[in-house]
């Protein structure tokens, strides 16, 4: 539920005991730690859960996670916790293996989720995120304050004031920079706007934004929570969030993102997807998968089909997020979800046919 739905506190109670019970469910198959998966963060200090990781490479080599560090699903400041959730992030210098201790990045009096970051133009992290601010007298409910930019050029040490991206809109992806230098980002709507995904375009490298442009979701019920992507061929393409156990949606665009095709479903469902293009050239979608767990599908044909999706771990939480290794290999970060979440990563090569290795922490150790 890092999707926003302001007014549903009747589907957090239901949501919360689905991934709990899910999560109990699936330790029967638990992967070995240390072996198959890493704990990469276990208490990042702000209550002990931790949650919708995002990770990216620095230009001097380093690995950067940033995360939701709060004390359960939905943070909202309260007594041992008042300033409710917040941004932290963590460096590994060794290629995933080891991690540092986890320090804040933004911490506002509210509760600060869902972030995501990235590298822009070689010289520049954006963290992109967004917040909930309680409603006054009213337990557990909360309104949504829209998306939020800060912005670091020491990589990570020090970090601007806040930027708000657009008042009325989500997110749940990184920033994108296409081939042409525009920055982009895919948005979402609330339920006033039946959760529909949406993009927005900076042409001065984060400093101003357009007005977001929505996408025609059609006859499909989706949560969007989208992740955009350039093809080879210069189109773009939206992958967004189906609703519960209904199927996925894409769109796509040939205009640079001015428009967009009316959504059509993926062959599965899923939630919170993520797009990565592996040094094989095959395009990777990672996604939580209902009553699965963290999973992957491959593209093999630059997005036009997708197979099945791959386990990569039956704990629900995912949130994935993907990074190319020196190796070649490709590190997936997810987080588990229940009573103190952890955050866990994978390491696995593909093929050109869309053949997954996964590898061992173990192995040249």
């Amino acid at each position: 539920m890092k999707r926003l739905r302001i007014a549903s506190i009747q589907w957090l109670l239901l949501f919360s005991f689905f991934t709990v019970f899910t999560y109990a469910q699936g330790q029967s198959t638990a992967l070995q730690e240390g072996k198959d998966y890493l704990v990469i963060c276990k208490d990042g200090g702000g209550g002990a859960y931790e949650a919708f990781p995002d990770v990216c490479r620095l230009p001097d080599g380093r690995l950067l996670c940033v995360f939701y560090d709060g004390y359960e699903h939905v943070s909202l400041p309260n007594e041992a916790h008042p300033k409710g959730g917040r941004i932290s992030g963590i460096f590994s210098e060794d290629e995933g293996k080891t991690w540092g201790k986890p320090y804040v990045i933004y911490d506002s009096p509210y509760d600060d989720r869902d972030p995501s970051i990235a590298v822009v133009d070689n010289n520049k992290l954006v963290c992109n995120f967004f917040s909930l601010k309680p409603l006054e007298n009213q337990k557990n409910r909360w309104e949504g304050l829209g998306t939020w930019m800060i912005s670091s050029e020491d990589w990570g040490k020090t970090w601007s004031e806040p930027q708000q991206i657009s008042a009325e809109y989500y997110c749940s992806s990184p920033i994108r920079t296409l081939s042409d230098g525009t920055l982009i980002i895919s948005l979402y709507a609330d339920e006033r706007k039946g959760g529909c995904g949406a993009v927005s375009f900076s042409k001065d490298k984060g400093n101003t934004w357009s007005t977001p442009v929505d996408i025609d979701y059609g006859t499909l019920k989706l949560d969007a929570e989208p992740d955009i992507y350039e093809l080879k061929n210069q189109n773009l393409f939206i992958a967004q969030r189906g609703h519960s156990h209904l199927p996925m949606g894409f769109s796509i665009s040939a205009d640079g993102g001015k428009t967009w095709d009316i959504s059509k479903a993926f062959p599965f469902p899923g939630h919170c997807p993520y797009l990565h293009r592996a040094p094989s050239g095959v395009l990777l979608m990672g996604i939580r998968y209902p009553n699965k767990g963290t999973c992957i599908s491959v593209s093999t044909d630059d997005a036009v089909s997708w197979n099945e999706p791959i386990l990569v771990d039956p704990c629900i939480g995912a949130y994935p997020s993907m990074v190319t290794l020196k190796d070649d290999s490709i590190l997936i970060v997810y987080y588990e979800e229940g009573p103190s979440s952890n955050l866990r990563a994978r390491k696995f090569k593909v093929d050109t046919q869309g053949k997954i290795e996964w590898l061992s922490w173990e192995e040249n150790s």
